[in-house]
Parts: structure tokens; C-alpha cells; sequence
């Protein structure tokens, strides 16, 4: 494995809004900085249509604003490099990134991985992902008004999702596998109270129909009677689970049992020198905004935290000297 010669101060992993925003941080406050990518800058940004929910803009794309960031990211002389990280190792003072057939030195590392939607798998899914076929309420919600949608899931997420979509579209229907639904009590009985929410029980989606531009219908089996039934939507928002991108990041006793990575309010994980930020923490909101603050949060720490390193390091030598 080839080691790089050059010893960063920080190295963030992951090109997200919450990642860019670290790096922009960090760099700005002259800390030699290295952000590291295995795709294109952005994360999901990119595969946003439009993004109305970011201060600044009253509605732009979502590569736009991944390209705008990426700009602003880079003025103040952060690298950038493609790698896909395998896994972080804490060497003493030092936390060595294993990325492909390379490893990376830095006295800071700030995981901004970012998390993914579990997918159906099914017809039409890929398809019409931005067409469509949406992951977020909070984020696509207001596209859909006077519209019907179909909603799929019956946890948390599915339930609370597909209520808050009501104050836009005219009619919501939650596709469910079980008979009952898993989500929070009190979740459920606004759901069930509001006029615009019906359900279908027993049942999974089996297609996601199109005209070719946009979502136009879905193909629903009853997992009891076998009956297929074709239901007319204009949109298919998705909740069947959010998994976080932390698998290199197991081993370093820094996640929760459902691998979601714990911190503080100051990004700082139970690792010195070591900070998550963005959709891979534990956390409840997972938007645009909520990334970029806890970017800034760990930029800022992470000069803070070398700071220290860089006085303690200065400590010990002039101790050294001084037995000499």
C-alpha cells in the first residue's frame, strides 16, 4: 500500500454539503486540508432536482448548488482527491485514512460519509428517482401540490412523512406489508385522523409506473390474495429505511448499534481527533442546512483540537530538553 509523503491536518471524507463545508472551514483557518471523494462533489445534492429549503436561493438545482459549494470549498487551497476509504487507524498522535491502494498521515479526520435510502429494487424505481420518486417529504413535498401520492412504508418516518404531505397534495396512500403499522402511537392516531391519509394493508409495491418523463401510476400486489391492483399517482415517496455509509468505521467503537455514528454537539466523537458530521451522525433531521452547520461546527473544532495537539507536542519537547 503507498503511503503519501505529506502530513495533513485534516482530512475529510466525503464531498457532501456537510463535508465541503468542514473543508472550506478548516483550510480557511490555514490547516493543510485534504478531502477525499469516491464520487462527484455534492453527494446527494446531485440527484436533487431543485432545492427550495436553502437559504439564498428561492429554488435552484441540486448539481447547481454541489457545484457553487464545491467553488467555495476550494478558494482557500484544500485538496481534493478521489478515494474510496476502507478504513481509519489510530497511530499515537496521528490517525492514518486507508483509501484504495493509498493511505493518507493527518492529525485530524472528519467523517461526513453521509447515510443512503434502502431501496425497494423494484420496476421504475431508478427510473423515475427525481421524477417522481422521492426519498424526502420535507425536501420534494411541495412539488406535489393538489397532486396523489403514494407513500411506502408503515414506520416512523412513512407515517409522519406521508401526514406532513397532505398540506400539499390532495390525497395520500400508505402501502404497507403488515395489517398494522409499526409507527410511534400517538404518529398513528394523527394519521388516521387526517381525511387525506387512506391505507392499502398487506401489500407491497411491485412497479413503479411511468409516461417515460414522470411517475404516472403504481403496480400494488396484497401479499395475502395475490390481487394486483394499479393505482393512479402522480408521485412515490419511499421510507423502507435509512442506513448510514459507516461500514470502514465499525471498528473504531464510535457507532451505535445500527452503525450511525455517535457525537457530541461539538461533532467530537469518543475518538480524539477523530468528528462525524451530517446524515452518518445520530441525529433526527438529515437536510442541506442541518449538514453545512455541523460542517462549520467541526471545521472550527478541528483547528481547536490541533491547536492543543500542536501545544501539548511543544510541551513535551521543551520537557524533553529541559531532563537533557
Amino acid at each position: 500500500m503507498e503511503q503519501t509523503e505529506k502530513i495533513y491536518d485534516v482530512i475529510v471524507i466525503g464531498a457532501g454539503p456537510g463535508g465541503m463545508t468542514a473543508a472550506l472551514y478548516a483550510s480557511r483557518s490555514n490547516l493543510k486540508t485534504l478531502l477525499l471523494e469516491r464520487g462527484i462533489p455534492g453527494g446527494e445534492m446531485n440527484n436533487t432536482a431543485e432545492v427550495e429549503n436553502y437559504p439564498g436561493f428561492k429554488s435552484i438545482l441540486g448539481p447547481e448548488l454541489a457545484e457553487r459549494m464545491y467553488e467555495s470549498t476550494m478558494q482557500f487551497g484544500a485538496e481534493h482527491v478521489y478515494g474510496d476509504v476502507k478504513r481509519i487507524v489510530v497511530d499515537g498522535d496521528y490517525r492514518i485514512v486507508e483509501a484504495g491502494k493509498k493511505t493518507y498521515k493527518t492529525r485530524a479526520v472528519i467523517i461526513a460519509t453521509g447515510s443512503y435510502h434502502r431501496k425497494l429494487g423494484v420496476p421504475g424505481e431508478e427510473q423515475y428517482n427525481g421524477r417522481g420518486v422521492s426519498y424526502c417529504a420535507v425536501c420534494d413535498g411541495a412539488f406535489f401540490k393538489g397532486k396523489k401520492l403514494a407513500v411506502v412504508g408503515g414506520g416512523d418516518s412513512a407515517v409522519e412523512e406521508g401526514t406532513y404531505l397532505t398540506q400539499f397534495a390532495e390525497d395520500v396512500n400508505i402501502v404497507h406489508r403488515r395489517d398494522t403499522l409499526r409507527a410511534q402511537k400517538i404518529i398513528q392516531d394523527r394519521a388516521f385522523k387526517n381525511e387525506k391519509v387512506s391505507f392499502t394493508w398487506d401489500s407491497f409495491v411491485e412497479e413503479i409506473k411511468g409516461d417515460g418523463q414522470k411517475v404516472t401510476g403504481v403496480v400494488i400486489r396484497n401479499k395475502n390474495t395475490n390481487e394486483i391492483i394499479e393505482k393512479s399517482v402522480d408521485g412515490v415517496f419511499i421510507y423502507v429505511g435509512i442506513l448510514p455509509q459507516s461500514d470502514a468505521f465499525l471498528d473504531l467503537g464510535i457507532t451505535d448499534e445500527e452503525g450511525w455514528i455517535i457525537t457530541n454537539e461539538h461533532m467530537e466523537t469518543a475518538v480524539p481527533g477523530i468528528f462525524a458530521i451530517g446524515d452518518v451522525r445520530q441525529k433526527l433531521l438529515r437536510q442541506i442546512t442541518t449538514a453545512v452547520g455541523d460542517g462549520g461546527e467541526a471545521g472550527n473544532r478541528a483547528f481547536s483540537y490541533i491547536e492543543d495537539l500542536h501545544d501539548r507536542m511543544a510541551a513535551a519537547e521543551a520537557a524533553a530538553e529541559t531532563a537533557d
